[in-house]
């Protein structure tokens, strides 16, 4: 056994039995190792970014960490701005990342870099092997730390002559550090607060928004009255049919200011105080009302359904939630656009879906169309980092092969990881494109009003404008062996999506905006 081998071995036996990958030379016993290790699967990908945010969407879709396989420094550079929006989802993540051998470093040969000054940008643990027969251990300590509450990223870096080198076992499984129990008294105080009638909110973050966080935290809401917030984008939230309804802080600072000016107290469960995406001219970063009070109920690292659960107990909250109702929107008529694609959408979304949306602009549309649909699972885009539609759509099924998944996004954002097409077709995966093209970064043109340019002339303007040579997307998606389909008009795009819905395996709709 060599200590690529131990590596593998170690992954499976510590939990981790997938792998995203795009491999170089010095990753190439990694790959050897796969064959020798049974019922370990590697999925590749032909961008490393694709890689990094399909291991993020496996990871909220399940609470456990995949690998990625990464080829020295520029491939997890290449990867690092999905590792970035894992990092702010709190998603358990195990990076491989392949170096030189040991000896060969100070030839300063042409890939070498600085892979821990890389990783540590944004990883919670970084190390570096430093020979065979520790890779196992090794291994086992990265996912130790990757699992550990809230979820964290891990970044294992295996030289090329400690993965051929001689090892002689793999590594037992690490105890897990989950999440910390929430004391008493954080119940209590938040119980006090609540009771007290002031105009109160709970901002709701990670395990809080799954189904048995939900009806805790709708439990309290019948008894107190108090509002259930989540974060514009939150990473995963079931939602819909059935479900108690949690309100989204919006995007813009006013927005935000607009929406929290009443509050008196906020509670937060596994979440942060609310502030802006960005800083504006003579506009404040922090959005809370002065004088509004902030408590915790639980951390980060703190269990927060648990919290929920033992807060609702603590008020004695036995009145049921007040849950969305069955509200599926009519079929589309009258003038074509995103609110008619929206309720195409929320009408025909199956029971159990899987939505992974870095759709922008189009995004609030989809929301309110979907309020009231079948049940379903919502993934968004927490770190802002564009690109993570496709990529997280591909773990999300991976992880849930039984669930149809949709992904929003716009034609800018699926510019930067529409290699992911290519892996979907590969796997025979069940997931539904939309794409709305609209030919420009158009969340750019409202910023540009936004921090106070007044003028615009045809260079700037040019920046904004990806329509020229136009994109045409059913060519790329048919390209890498996805089915596609433009749609123009309402009756065209309900037809399509339909059909996507009624048949299983990748396909892609080209929405013209």
């Amino acid at each position: 056994m060599n200590g690529a081998e131990s590596l593998v071995r170690s992954l499976m036996t510590s939990g981790i039995g997938l792998c995203f990958a795009n491999p170089g030379t010095s990753e190439m016993h990694f790959v050897a190792a796969l064959d020798r290790v049974e019922g370990f699967r590697a999925i590749l990908t032909l961008f490393e970014g694709v890689a990094t945010g399909a291991a993020d969407g496996y990871a909220r879709m399940t609470g456990r960490p995949a690998a990625t396989l990464l080829h020295l420094g520029p491939g997890l550079a290449n990867g690092l701005a999905n590792l970035h929006n894992a990092r702010r989802a709190s998603s358990p993540l195990v990076n491989i990342v392949g170096d030189h051998a040991s000896g060969h470093l100070r030839y300063d040969a042409p890939l070498t870099s600085d892979i821990v000054g890389l990783a540590r940008t944004v990883s919670s643990w970084v190390h570096r092997s430093h020979s065979a027969s520790s890779v196992g251990v090794d291994a086992a300590r990265a996912v130790q730390a990757a699992r550990a509450a809230p979820g964290q990223i891990a970044t294992l870096i295996l030289p090329a002559d400690t993965a051929w080198g001689g090892a002689e076992r793999a590594a037992e499984r690490l105890p897990i550090l989950g999440p910390a129990e929430v004391s008493a008294d954080a119940v209590t105080r938040a119980a006090r607060s609540l009771s007290q009638g002031a105009r109160s909110a709970m901002l709701l973050r990670g395990p809080a928004l799954q189904r048995e966080g939900l009806f805790a935290a709708g439990r309290i809401a019948a008894a107190t009255g108090c509002r259930l917030f989540c974060d514009t984008f939150a990473p995963r939230i079931d939602r819909g049919a059935g479900l108690p309804v949690v309100e989204r802080i919006p995007y813009f600072a006013e927005q935000i200011t607009d929406f929290l000016r009443d509050m008196a107290q906020l509670v937060l469960v596994g979440a942060r105080p609310p502030v802006t995406f960005f800083a504006y001219p003579d506009r404040p970063s922090g959005c809370l009302p002065e004088g509004c009070q902030v408590v915790y109920l639980a951390h980060e690292h703190e269990d927060g359904t648990r919290a929920l659960a033992a807060l609702a107990d603590e008020l004695h909250a036995v009145a049921p939630a007040t849950v969305a109702a069955l509200n599926r929107p009519d079929a589309p008529s009258g003038p074509y656009g995103v609110p008619m694609i929206a309720q195409a959408i929320g009408r025909l979304l199956p029971e159990g879906a899987i939505i992974s949306d870095d759709s922008a602009t189009s995004g609030a549309p989809m929301l309110a169309a979907t309020a009231g649909a079948a049940p379903h699972t919502h993934l968004m885009l927490t770190g802002g980092a564009i690109g993570q539609g496709l990529p997280l759509a591909v773990g999300a099924a991976v992880a849930e092969p039984g669930r149809k998944t949709v992904c929003l996004t716009g034609d800018g954002s699926a510019m930067y990881t529409l290699q992911a097409l290519w892996s979907m077709a590969r796997e025979r995966l069940d997931v539904t494109t939309v794409v709305f093209a609209n030919r420009a970064y158009k969340i750019l043109n409202i910023e540009l009003d936004r921090v106070g340019v007044s003028s615009r002339g045809p260079q700037a303007l040019s920046m904004l404008d990806i329509g020229h040579p136009e994109l045409n997307w059913c060519s790329l998606a048919r390209g890498m062996g996805v089915e596609a389909s433009r749609a123009s008009t309402s009756e065209a795009f309900y037809e399509q999506f339909a059909d996507a819905m009624a048949r299983p395996g990748p396909r892609l709709i080209e929405a013209i905006i």
